[in-house]
């Protein structure tokens, strides 16, 4: 098969990163350092030269980037410190923005004004419609906005609406750009022919990465499979009681300590603050191979989701102890704070990951059982 080279690849990418190609003369010590490959799996290597050469269809057809799990071995190991693992992580930014059709993953991940400004004007836009919602009560039931009871009914009429629809928006977004994702690596960039039979019978690859997480464990440093998980548990279980429960939440019953209404929440907000406070403090001190670069929405995210996880404790807080305007307002300030997080981040930011990185174990899964049954050998991925 022939392939087109565009020689302006490479000033693409780096647009959304560094991405050092002048320093590597491609020595291979990052992949053999690699703990994660396969024979199929040549990470980093492969891809960055699929840049250099100009190979876009190869390099958006890639899964590899989301195979690597960030662990800065490929770095360290480097003789000429043109620390792949940056490129890696510039590479998923570039792909994530492949496969967004809408192009605000485009700007957001390759504009540091963008994504601020997409962030401020949704954490502005929330408590307008707050306050807006507050005055349309207050005349409808001839009180004054700061003196009229302050039920949580009150809070934001159509709240569970309103927070479904923030849900379901960018899980829409994220689940088509997610077959884009399909259709560029299995469909444009697969050679092997693969039954329709393997993509449900694999699909346990794609639920068990997602729970478990376990190529994580690969990672030299092995304390960093339990944090990501606790962090990607406390995300998992604010997004379940969101969808699910937000009635048993959004309430003015008070519940005795012993409620799993409440530790539900305590759950949620210590792993949400524990991990995103581990996160921002390894990204200031720089003292591990993995923080050593960070671009904006490497500090951006975690910062969102420390603030909601506060603001949100904060609002428990403040209900438990009668503070009903106090309570209010800060509630506001939660919901503004959260939106952004899920609109702006779970679709275009660096929260989409937790789709595609199961996703390209899974297709990785099931092109390997493919070739098992065209070629009658053992797969090489290992079992999940």
């Amino acid at each position: 098969m022939k392939y087109r080279t565009e020689p302006n690849l490479l000033f693409e990418v780096r647009k959304y990163g560094r991405f050092d190609t002048n320093a590597c003369y491609q020595c291979g010590s990052c992949t053999l350092s690699c703990n994660l490959i396969q024979d199929s799996i040549s990470l980093p290597r492969k891809i960055i030269r699929y840049v250099i050469l100009g190979l876009r269809d190869l390099s958006n057809n890639s899964i590899e980037p989301w195979i690597c799990h960030d662990c800065g071995d490929c770095s360290i190991t480097c003789p000429r410190q043109a620390d792949p693992r940056e490129s890696m992580a510039t590479l998923r930014r570039y792909l994530s923005s492949q496969y967004d059709w809408t192009g605000l993953a485009s700007k957001i991940n390759s504009s540091k004004a963008w994504y601020m400004g997409s962030i401020i004007f949704v954490f502005l836009l929330v408590p307008l419609l707050v306050v807006f919602y507050h005055l349309y009560i207050s005349e409808m039931e001839y009180s004054d906005f700061i003196t009229m009871p302050m039920g949580l009914e009150h809070m934001f009429g159509l709240i569970q609406d309103f927070t479904l629809v923030v849900i379901l928006i960018p899980f829409i977004f994220l689940l088509s750009n997610a077959f884009r994702m399909y259709w560029f690596a299995m469909h444009k960039g697969n050679k092997i022919k693969i039954p329709f039979f393997l993509y449900v019978t694999e699909a346990r690859a794609y639920i068990t990465h997602s729970v478990t997480h376990k190529w994580f464990e690969k990672c030299p440093e092995k304390i960093r499979w339990p944090k990501h998980w606790l962090l990607a548990f406390g995300c998992v279980l604010m997004l379940f009681i969101l969808v699910f429960f937000l009635s048993w939440f959004q309430t003015d019953n008070i519940y005795p300590i012993y409620h799993p209404q409440r530790w539900l929440g305590y759950l949620a907000t210590i792993f949400l603050v524990y991990g995103s406070l581990d996160i921002l403090i390894g990204r200031i001190r720089k003292n591990k191979e993995i923080y050593k670069f960070s671009e904006f929405g490497d500090y951006a995210f975690p910062t969102l989701l420390l603030l909601t996880a506060v603001s949100g404790i904060a609002v428990h807080i403040f209900r438990y102890m009668g503070l009903e305007l106090t309570t209010h307002f800060t509630y506001a300030i939660h919901i503004a704070i959260t939106v952004p997080l899920l609109i702006i981040e779970i679709p275009f930011g660096k929260m989409s990951h937790m789709i595609y990185r199961p996703l390209a174990i899974y297709f990785l899964s099931v092109e390997e059982k493919a070739l098992q049954m065209q070629t009658n050998k053992e797969p090489v991925l290992e079992n999940v």
